[in-house]
C-alpha cells in the first residue's frame, strides 16, 4: 500500500488527502490526474505525484482535463484562455509520452466523464485550490469515489499544508515562513518521469477534442456560457505565451525597475503574469527561482509580492473555514462597516458599475480596463475595490459586487490571490485607520480623487479605452430590436465602432410601444419572461434603475415596453427611419445603401431583422463568397408566423373582474382564435385612466386574415372583445397592427449565424440555439450577445 508520506519529500509535503483512508492499492486500471488549475506538464507537483504513484503501483497515468459550461462566471474570455492553455499542455504531454485527453462540455457532449473515470481509477490526483467551487468538487468527489482522492499544492513555493494557520498580516506570514521559503526558493525542481508509453483509455466516456488543430472560437461559440465577455487577444493563454511575457519582463529591464515603477499604472512596469499564474500555465516555482538569482531592489520586491502577499492569500484560504465570505473579514472591520450602514451613499446598480458608468472618471477607467482587457493594474485595483462599498447598500452587497465584477472580467479572478486582494478592500490583512470615514468607518479609505491626483489620468484613460481587438473592425448592425441592440451594445462596451440602422421611427422592434392620442399600447411583446441564468444580473439592474417591473413571473417596461430598448440604445449610434435596400461587397468590407440614397461603409455587417427579410436582402448580394448565399438560404428556411395585434379602448370597465391587473393574466378563449390573449393596458404604470386593451390573435387566424384592411380587423376584434368582456359601453378607439413576422414557427438550432471570411452575421429570436429558447425577448437577447461574441473572438 502507498500513503502520502511514501513519496519524495518535496512531493509528500504538498499532498492533502481528501479520503477517509488515504492508502492506495493497485486495484484500478490507472492513476487519474484530474487537471484543473495547473495547466502545464512541467514543474507540476500534481502530475509528478501521479507519475510516482503510477510507477510504484505499476499502473499507467492518464491526464483528464475538462472544461465545464457551469463554473461560475463561465465566459468566452475564460474559456478561450483555458483552451489556448490546454493546447500547449496537449503538446507538452505528447512530447513527454504522457496520455492526455480534453473534454469540452457543450450541447451533445455533456457526459459525466469524471465520475465514470473515477470508478476505474486506483487513485485520483488533482490540484489544491482552497476556494469554491473547486474545493467543494474535490471533497464531493472524495466522498463518492471508490479510490483515494488527493490534492497537491501546485501554486506555492511554501506548501500550504506546512503553514499551519491562516495568518492575517503579511509581516507575520513573512516571518513565520522565512525558513521554509529559503529552504525551497533556490531548490531545482526534480521532475518525475513516465514509467511507460503514453496511455489513454481506449473507451473514454467522451469524445476528446484534439486541440492542436481545433478552431477554438467555434468551439467556444458552441458552449452555453456568457458570450458577452469577450476574449483578450493581446493576452493569449498557454505556457508558451506565459513564458514569453515573463522573459520580456525579466530581460527587458522592467524587473530591475520594478520597485520604483510598479505603482504607476500608465507605464509598462509590472509583469502582467497573474493570469498565467492563476491557471498554472507557468510554474511559480520557476519564476521565483529565476527571480531569486537576480540582484537589486526590483527582484527583491517582486519576490515579496509573489511569495509573501500571494502565498499569504493562498495559505489563508487553505486554513480559514470560510475564506470567500464576509466571515473572512476581521471582526473589527465587520463591526465598523455595520456601524456605518446608515451613512449616506448613492447606490448604483450592478449594470451601471459593470459598464463603467459610475460618473467617477478614474473608477470608470479602471472598470473599463477590466471589462475590455481582462486585467487591472494592482495599484489602481485597490482604489477600484475601495470605491464599491460607497455605491452599495451594505457590506454584504459590496462583497458580492467585488467578487462578481472581479471574477467575471479579470482573467486572474476566482483564486485565493484574488480573494486576498478583495478581502483587503474590506479590512483583511490590514489594521483600523482613524478617524472613521463615511461608509467605510475605520477600514482604510482610498479615495479615487486622491489617487487621480498622482496619476496621469488622461493617459491612463487612453490606454484602457482602446479596444482589445486590433485592428478593431467597423460594424454595421441593421435592425434596432432587442437582438440588434444587445449585439451592438456588447460590441460598443468592448470599444468597437458600431452603427445601428433601423427603418422604424424608434428602437425596439416588437418591444415597441405605440401612442394613439393619450393612450399608449404595448402592442408587440406585451411582456417578457427570463429563464436563462445568464440574464439575472441584468434583470435585477433594470428593476433597480426603474427600466422594468416584475408582474408575476414576467416583466414589463415601467414606461412602456420600448423602455428597455431605449435603455439599451442610450450609448449607441442609432439612425432611425433608415431602411437598407441593398448590400454589396466593397473591397474587404461592405457598403449598405438605404432608401434615401445614403451609403454606409463597414468591415462587418450584422443583420438583426426577421429571418425572411434578412434572407431576401442577402439573396440580392453579388459576391463570389459562397458563405453569403448559404446564409441567405438558411435564413430563408426559417418560418415565421404572423399576428394581428389590436388596440381597443372602451368608455367603461367590464361588469366583473376578468383579469388580475397586478399579474396581467391572459384572457383565454379556446374557441375564439381572434382573442388568443389580452392585456389590460390601463393597469400598467404611468398609463391614463380608461379601459384600454391589447388583444393578440392566434397565428392561424392571423395567417388567414393577413391581407385584410387593418381598420376592418380592428372593428371585428373590438366587437369580439366587448362581447367577451360583457362591456355595455361604447368602443372609444380601435386600431389594429399587423406583425407579419411576429412569432417563430420553425427556427434555427444555433444561437446566431456568422461567416468570419465574409464579415457577415445574423441574429434574432429565430436563432434559438440547440436547447431552444423560452421567450421571444430572451431568445433575441441571447442571440444578439452570441453574435457579438463571434466578432470579439477576432
Amino acid at each position: 500500500m502507498l500513503r502520502p508520506e511514501s513519496f519524495s519529500d518535496h512531493l509528500a509535503e504538498r499532498i492533502t488527502a481528501h479520503s477517509a483512508d488515504p492508502r492506495i492499492t493497485a486495484r484500478g486500471e490507472f492513476v487519474l490526474y484530474w487537471m484543473r488549475t495547473a495547466v502545464r506538464a512541467h514543474e507540476n507537483p500534481a502530475l509528478d505525484v501521479a507519475l510516482e504513484a503510477g510507477r510504484a503501483l505499476g499502473l499507467p497515468v492518464f491526464v483528464h482535463h475538462a472544461l465545464s459550461e457551469r463554473y461560475p462566471y463561465a465566459s468566452d474570455r475564460h474559456h478561450t484562455f483555458i483552451l489556448e492553455g490546454a493546447r500547449d499542455v496537449e503538446a507538452e504531454c505528447a512530447a513527454r509520452s504522457i496520455g492526455y485527453a480534453f473534454h469540452l462540455e457543450r450541447p451533445g457532449h455533456r457526459q459525466k466523464a469524471l465520475k465514470a473515470l473515477t470508478q476505474r481509477a486506483a487513485l485520483v490526483v488533482t490540484e489544491t485550490m482552497p476556494v469554491p467551487p473547486l474545493d467543494w468538487l474535490t471533497d464531493g468527489l472524495a466522498d463518492n469515489a471508490p479510490c483515494p482522492v488527493w490534492s497537491v499544492d501546485t501554486a506555492c513555493v511554501v506548501p500550504m499544508p506546512l503553514v499551519e494557520k491562516a495568518h492575517t498580516r503579511a509581516f507575520a506570514f513573512r516571518d513565520a515562513t522565512a525558513r521554509l521559503r529559503e529552504e525551497r526558493l533556490r531548490r531545482p525542481w526534480r521532475e518525475a518521469s513516465p514509467a511507460g508509453p503514453a496511455f489513454t483509455p481506449s473507451d473514454l466516456p467522451y469524445e476528446p477534442v484534439r486541440l492542436i488543430d481545433a478552431d477554438i472560437p467555434s468551439l467556444v461559440a458552441e458552449c452555453e456560457i456568457d458570450h458577452g465577455v469577450g476574449p483578450v487577444p493581446h493576452t493569449e493563454g498557454g505556457t508558451t505565451a506565459g513564458y514569453a511575457r515573463w522573459e520580456a519582463f525579466t530581460q527587458g529591464g522592467r524587473l530591475a525597475r520594478y520597485a520604483a515603477k510598479r505603482n504607476d499604472a500608465t507605464i509598462d512596469g509590472v509583469s502582467r503574469m497573474s493570469a498565467y499564474l492563476h491557471y498554472g500555465m507557468v510554474s511559480p516555482l520557476r519564476l521565483a527561482r529565476e527571480c531569486a538569482t537576480l540582484p537589486g531592489e526590483g527582484p527583491e520586491k517582486y519576490l515579496d509580492e509573489l511569495l509573501v502577499w500571494r502565498e499569504l492569500a493562498y495559505a489563508f484560504c487553505y486554513w480559514h473555514p470560510s475564506p470567500t465570505t464576509l466571515e473572512a473579514v476581521p471582526a473589527w472591520a465587520r463591526e465598523t462597516l455595520a456601524a456605518h450602514e446608515r451613512d449616506h451613499r448613492s447606490v448604483l446598480s450592478w449594470e451601471t458599475l459593470a459598464r463603467a458608468r459610475s460618473g467617477d472618471t478614474l473608477w470608470d477607467a479602471t472598470q473599463t480596463s477590466l471589462q475590455r482587457h481582462g486585467e487591472l493594474h494592482n495599484n489602481v485595483r485597490m482604489t477600484w475595490g475601495k470605491a464599491i462599498p460607497l455605491w452599495s447598500d451594505d457590506a454584504a452587497q459590496a462583497w458580492d459586487r467585488l467578487v462578481d465584477l472581479n471574477h467575471r472580467y479579470a482573467l486572474d479572478g476566482r483564486d485565493p490571490a484574488s480573494y486576498g486582494g478583495l478581502l483587503w478592500c474590506l479590512g483583511q490583512f490590514d489594521r483600523p485607520f482613524t478617524p472613521p470615514v463615511r461608509v467605510l468607518g475605520t477600514v482604510r479609505p482610498r479615495p479615487t480623487a486622491e489617487h487621480a491626483r498622482r496619476l496621469d489620468l488622461a493617459r491612463y484613460a487612453r490606454q484602457v479605452e482602446r479596444p482589445a481587438l486590433s485592428p478593431a473592425p467597423r460594424v454595421l448592425v441593421i435592425g434596432a430590436g432587442i437582438a440588434g441592440l444587445a449585439c451592438a451594445r456588447t460590441l460598443h462596451d468592448h470599444g468597437l465602432a458600431v452603427t445601428v440602422l433601423d427603418k422604424s421611427r424608434g428602437v425596439g422592434g416588437r418591444t415597441s410601444t405605440r401612442r394613439e392620442g393619450a393612450w399608449r399600447f404595448d402592442h408587440g411583446a406585451p411582456l417578457f419572461a427570463w429563464r436563462d441564468a445568464r440574464l439575472g444580473r441584468y434583470i435585477d439592474s433594470w428593476a433597480h434603475d426603474g427600466i422594468v417591473q416584475a408582474v408575476g413571473d414576467a416583466f414589463i417596461g415601467r414606461e412602456g415596453m420600448n423602455g428597455l430598448a431605449r435603455h439599451l440604445a442610450r450609448d449607441l449610434s442609432v439612425q432611425s427611419g433608415v431602411q437598407v435596400v441593398a448590400l454589396e461587397r466593397s473591397g474587404t468590407g461592405w457598403q449598405a445603401t438605404d432608401g434615401n440614397g445614403g451609403r454606409h461603409q463597414a468591415d462587418i455587417v450584422l443583420l438583426a431583422m426577421p429571418a425572411p427579410q434578412a434572407g431576401a436582402l442577402l439573396s440580392a448580394v453579388r459576391s463570389s463568397a459562397g458563405g453569403i448565399a448559404a446564409m441567405s438560404e438558411t435564413l430563408c428556411a426559417v418560418r415565421m408566423a404572423p399576428c394581428w395585434s389590436t388596440m381597443v379602448v372602451f368608455d367603461g370597465p367590464p361588469p366583473v373582474a376578468v383579469t388580475d391587473a397586478l399579474t396581467f393574466g391572459h384572457l383565454t378563449a379556446a374557441n375564439e382564435p381572434r382573442l388568443a390573449s389580452g392585456w389590460r393596458q390601463n393597469a400598467r404604470p404611468g398609463r391614463p385612466s380608461g379601459e384600454a386593451w391589447v388583444v393578440q390573435s392566434a397565428a392561424e387566424w392571423s395567417e388567414a386574415q393577413l391581407e385584410r384592411d387593418a381598420s376592418s380587423v380592428a372593428a371585428e376584434i373590438a366587437e369580439a372583445l366587448r362581447a367577451r368582456l360583457q362591456v355595455a359601453g361604447a368602443i372609444v378607439h380601435a386600431t389594429a397592427h399587423r406583425w407579419r413576422y411576429a412569432r417563430v414557427a420553425r427556427g434555427l438550432s444555433v444561437s446566431c449565424l456568422f461567416d468570419r471570411d465574409a464579415g457577415l452575421g445574423a441574429a434574432g429570436d429565430f436563432a434559438q440555439g440547440p436547447e431552444g429558447a423560452h421567450a421571444d425577448v430572451e431568445a433575441a437577447w441571447l442571440s444578439g450577445v452570441a453574435l457579438a461574441g463571434r466578432i470579439l473572438a477576432g
